[in-house]
């Protein structure tokens, strides 16, 4: 009986909000339909939430608080789920992410993820999960995308990312896709927070064989994550993060500085156009 009712517990931070919205819904009496005319969403956006097949917006949540009259309640839920929108493996360095001054960031494949498009990391998780819905992967990409806030705020970190060549010249998604990838480089890169540096493959070996981010902070150890086949890791130590940021001032170094990286992705741009 234990079993069962584990079984049934929701499996995610959406889910469980989504259970919520439900329970308050139908003890207001309301059908879907209405409670999202009330909360000026579709019938369809609230069935989603309910489902777990997507973490609410905040401004859905807002509604929510509004509608049954619970005051910044489902806000904070909301708040409280999205940090279990990732793997378990995945949370602490997303929360850690969220606190640090800077991010420096070596994409070795694939273009990182707080600056990929919505058809860009809709590629990237079809081809690592060619069995999931939909809705599944749209769950999966809406995480992702949430990790943007944390360079919407009034002092966000300085976001310093180099770009292996082979991130630009990979077709993910096709040539529309990537055009419209690299156009949205293009844009980020006018904010003052934000540098990027292109890693031409006439450098030769890199230092390092796959990506990495370092994460620095104001106040205490900075940290290294590097992904894996199968996780990633967080590390902490010293020994291991001075490493890495050396491999890193070396990565900087060899790239092309800010302003040729730029000219290189607007030719690559340009190339998808053709």
């Amino acid at each position: 009986m234990k079993e069962a009712k584990e079984a049934q517990e929701p499996s995610s931070g959406a889910a469980f909000f989504g259970a919520e919205v439900r329970i308050w819904r139908l003890q207001a009496g309301l059908s879907q339909r209405e409670l999202g005319l009330k909360a000026n969403y579709g019938q369809q956006y609230v069935a989603k939430v309910e489902a777990g097949e997507r973490l609410a917006s905040a401004e859905f949540a807002d509604a929510c608080d509004r509608v049954f009259g619970t005051p910044g309640t489902f806000a904070r839920l909301r708040k409280r789920a999205s940090k279990h929108g990732y793997p378990d493996w995945f949370v602490p360095y997303v929360q850690l992410e969220q606190q640090a001054t800077g991010i420096l960031d070596y994409s070795a494949t694939f273009i990182m993820g707080i600056l990929q498009t919505v058809d860009y990391a809709q590629a990237v998780f079809r081809a690592a999960h060619p069995r999931e819905s939909a809705d599944q992967i749209d769950v999966l990409v809406d995480g992702r995308l949430r990790r943007r806030e944390v360079m919407e705020r009034d002092a966000p970190p300085l976001l310093w990312c180099i770009l292996d060549e082979s991130c630009l010249r990979r077709t993910v998604g096709g040539a529309e896709v990537m055009r419209a990838q690299l156009a949205h480089l293009l844009a980020q890169a006018e904010s003052p927070h934000i540098a990027l540096q292109v890693l031409p493959f006439g450098v030769g070996a890199p230092p390092v064989p796959g990506s990495f981010t370092l994460l620095t902070f104001g106040e205490g150890p900075n940290i290294v994550y590097a992904d894996t086949a199968m996780a990633g890791q967080t590390i902490d130590s010293p020994a291991e993060v001075e490493r890495a940021t050396s491999r890193y001032e070396r990565l900087r170094a060899s790239a092309l500085d800010p302003d040729e990286s730029l000219v290189m992705i607007r030719r690559m741009m340009e190339d998808y156009t053709r």
